[in-house]
């Protein structure tokens, strides 16, 4: 017996097939009078936001006389005798078409009226505004630039609809408003985050994204082959490496807005194929790059959103003011309520862990379970701005230990909403510590941690040999910060095409 939802899914397909026979039927007549269904170019002199700014503010009933020619996609159709409506859209705004049977003329309203809900038409006709304040175009004349062949959905939001809107985001973009300024917000941002360090001398650079060697972050990479070379190459997983390449090229200052990939699962705050800003600056450390973070934020959100008070899934999120630093083991005993150090013995830790259910891997030294305290217990409380300092050195082997604790490094993780937003280091330039950080990685890969590195960038070491200067390294998930931006809960939201299984049948 069928369940209601997969009768409801079966008319509605029943439904879509005899209105595209009716729109292909259209399409054939249209093809045997001569017309085209599909034009080249159109010439507007207006886009639609500019017609309202422009006359927003005149009287009902009057009619500026004013011609424009604009073009968009018929949204709905309201039939009247002698007179109709149309709503026309385009990607700055919506309006009112009006239709009269007196001004278009018998043969050319019908036509008019004959097209469907989604077809992109060119306008040309004067504004004016109804006796109700409504502003319109007064239509005299119209071409139809694109035949729509499959209607546009009557009910598109809702759950049930959540992954046909991710499939088939072009459908969600015509119809869902919130869906399309979260796209226009993440416009604003990057265009942001571009302006702010381009106006403080940093160099936009391009590295590559087929490596060797996957370095720069832990996780488990994808892999090709190049025919040509016959080697085993990886999707990259960070940029960082390349980047501070540069730095020790005497670029100085560079930064990269681009794409990296790993071979993880999908969820609500991850996709495979993710944005992240990396930004490196020689003779800075990580406090350098705390503050920078900071402002690179406000100023992104004041562009993108304008303002940093937000609110997110329904909770205040303050972004002004100075934001609350404390370090790993700090966090851990302000918000997890628990107690840790590096005096205390590697029993002592494990026998902590259990009793909060932690579960632990047999070679986790004091650092990583110091960390897995962190991820239990705090990391989805730091709901404000936070950044949380000392990293133990186990688990950072790209960043400078501090001079006066070698158990934990100078990097920091910036959480917000429970999530990690950026990271960054006082990056690790001896190349000898570099060599034995690496060697090290490579062992936990042996143990079984697939997303360790499974060889050494000896490369890289031979650039540090040539000398780095001291430098501050940031990484910033474009993602996720947008995500924060427009109160979107899953990473999906802010991805034009998120990676989705592949539809059945």
């Amino acid at each position: 017996m069928q369940k209601d939802s997969e009768v409801e899914v079966s008319e509605n397909i029943e439904n879509i097939n005899q209105l595209m026979k009716q729109r292909l039927q259209k399409l054939e007549e249209m093809r045997a009078s001569g017309e085209t269904a599909f034009k080249s170019k159109f010439a507007r002199t207006h886009l639609l936001a500019d017609v309202i700014h422009a006359y927003s503010e005149i009287e009902p009933g009057e009619n500026t006389g004013q011609e424009v020619t604009v073009a968009g996609r018929i949204m709905a159709i309201r039939r009247h005798g002698k007179a109709s409506f149309m709503a026309l859209k385009d990607r700055t705004a919506s309006i009112q078409l009006f239709l009269s049977l007196g001004t278009l003329g018998e043969e050319n309203y019908k036509k008019f009226l004959d097209y469907d809900i989604g077809d992109i038409v060119g306008i040309t006709g004067t504004v004016f505004k109804t006796r109700r304040g409504e502003l319109s175009i007064d239509v005299k004349d119209f071409t139809l630039l694109t035949k729509s062949l499959r209607p546009l959905p009557e009910k598109w939001h809702g759950l049930k609809d959540v992954e046909t809107r991710y499939r088939q985001r072009y459908v969600d973009l015509i119809i869902n408003p919130h869906a399309r300024q979260t796209l226009l917000t993440r416009v604003k941002v990057v265009k942001a985050i571009r302006k702010w360090l381009d106006n403080r001398n940093f160099l936009e650079v391009e590295t590559p994204m087929l490596q060797a060697i996957p370095g720069g972050a832990t996780a488990r990479p994808f892999i090709t082959h190049h025919e040509a070379l016959d080697i085993d190459l990886y999707m990259r997983i960070a940029p960082e490496l390349y980047l501070k390449r540069l730095i020790v090229g005497d670029l100085e200052r560079v930064y990269e807005l681009n794409r990296n990939f790993r071979n993880e699962g999908l969820s609500v705050r991850h996709n495979p194929e993710f944005t992240m800003l990396e930004v490196y600056q020689a003779y800075a450390d990580y406090i350098d790059m705390m503050n920078l973070c900071e402002s690179l934020i406000k100023y992104a959100a004041e562009e993108a959103v304008g303002t940093l008070k937000l609110t997110y899934q329904e909770q205040p999120i303050d972004l002004s003011g100075e934001w609350q630093r404390l370090t790993m083991i700090e966090s851990i005993e302000k918000y997890g309520g628990v107690k840790v150090s590096f005096d205390q013995s590697l029993d002592e830790l494990r026998k902590i862990a259990s009793e909060h259910g932690i579960r632990l891997e047999e070679h986790y030294g004091k650092g990583r379970i110091i960390n897995e305290f962190f991820e239990k217990l705090v990391e989805g409380k730091l709901w404000q701005p936070t950044f949380v300092t000392d990293y133990p050195t186990e688990i950072s082997p790209l960043a400078k230990k501090k001079p006066d604790n070698p158990d934990v490094t100078e990097r920091f993780e910036l959480i917000i909403i429970g999530l990690e937003v950026g990271t960054a280091f006082s990056e690790l330039t001896d190349p000898v510590d570099q060599l034995t950080r690496f060697e090290a990685q490579v062992k936990l890969h042996e143990y079984g941690d697939e997303e360790a590195p499974k060889a050494v960038d000896y490369d890289y070491v031979r650039a540090l040999e040539y000398g780095m200067p001291p430098t501050g390294g940031l990484g910033i998930g474009i993602d996720r910060l947008v995500m924060l931006l427009t109160d979107n809960y899953s990473i999906r939201e802010v991805i034009s095409f998120p990676h989705m299984r592949p539809e059945k049948g």
